[in-house]
């Protein structure tokens, strides 16, 4: 897993997460997207990537971002951003500190790492103070970026989503099942949760457009 947005940032894979930023901010201009979950539909390892490049594009726009380590079940985005997993969100949920944010190498992009894994997760995501953290984060940035376990495997990201602006999906070309996908665009729309839209990795690049760059 790496952060092409960092180490690579004229790479056109770098530029698709730049084109999905601005798809993003479009999505609704009278009510844009302030807080925002990245799942899937089964496990996959994409997800987090996803998220942390994601958040990095943002950031080197001008915009002050959270990113939010919401699988307690299995972090990942310490180790992409090559920070400690503790303190984190479940320290603030237990009430054992305040926001342990870490400023990364970034500016304008912090992370609130998982903390110590709980024994009840969704019941943490689901919980009253999740909605007061999110109030506190955007009194002090623009956006909050959530990374979530899969749809169907747990309930963690319905329950998040439901507290949030939007859910975005991702989906891994030639391994996600559609059967899957479908299962997950249910689960989502049965709990009411806004779907705004759905992101492709792994897929093959488009030869024809040639190097703009």
């Amino acid at each position: 897993m790496s952060l092409i947005t960092i180490e690579d940032p004229q790479a056109p894979q770098s530029e698709a997460y730049r084109t999905l930023r601005t798809n993003l901010s479009f999505y609704s201009l009278d009510e844009p997207l302030r807080t925002l979950v990245i799942t899937s539909p089964a496990p996959n390892e994409e997800t987090a990537v996803m998220a942390a490049n994601l958040a990095v594009t943002i950031a080197q726009s001008g915009r002050k971002i959270v990113l939010v380590e919401c699988d307690l079940r299995r972090p990942s985005l310490h180790t992409l951003l090559e920070k400690p997993v503790e303190p984190g969100l479940t320290n603030t949920l237990l009430g054992d500190e305040d926001l342990p944010l870490q400023q990364t190498a970034v500016e304008n992009l912090w992370l609130l790492a998982s903390g110590p894994k709980p024994p009840n997760p969704a019941d943490l995501l689901g919980s009253r103070k999740i909605d007061l953290m999110i109030e506190t984060l955007l009194d002090q940035v623009d956006m909050v970026l959530f990374h979530a376990p899969p749809v169907i495997a747990v309930t963690d990201a319905t329950v998040l989503g439901a507290k949030v602006d939007g859910i975005l999906l991702v989906i891994e070309s030639g391994q996600t099942r559609r059967d899957h996908a479908q299962k997950a665009k249910e689960m989502l729309e049965k709990a009411r949760v806004r779907i705004v839209g759905v992101a492709l990795t792994n897929a093959a690049q488009d030869r024809s457009i040639g190097n703009y760059y």
